[in-house]
């Protein structure tokens, strides 16, 4: 039996990125990675993201539960609805959403990713 995951705190980032050029609208983002559980299929993963101030096209093939802790982003789908993020904010992004995110403030998420194989 598997025993449980605590998870420690944020140290060094598990990654540091930037963007292709063809998903970016604004900025050079440098975005960081901290990946504090992922089983053993790859499906599932926890961990916090962070972002510095820029914009860029998503298209979203898992689902993801996120809970916005510092920052302030735009979420806005191609339909042109916008939804504003900031500390507190609560959300789940579902598989197929399309649209654009736009960090405002330098933005740190808390998340856990559900992304099914085949």
């Amino acid at each position: 039996m598997p025993a449980l995951h605590l998870l420690a705190e944020r140290g060094q980032p598990t990654d540091q990125y930037r963007l292709p050029a063809e998903k970016r609208l604004e900025g050079d983002p440098l975005q960081s990675l901290w990946l504090d559980y992922e089983d053993a299929s790859g499906v599932f993963a926890v961990g916090h993201w962070h972002s510095e101030v820029g914009k860029w096209r998503v298209n979203y093939t898992e689902e993801e539960y996120c809970q916005v802790l510092e920052g302030l982003s735009l979420v806005t789908d191609d339909q042109g609805r916008t939804t504003r993020l900031g500390p507190g904010s609560t959300f789940v992004v579902p598989r197929g959403f399309q649209g654009t995110w736009e960090v405002v403030e330098p933005t740190l998420k808390r998340f856990v990713v559900y992304e099914a194989k085949g």
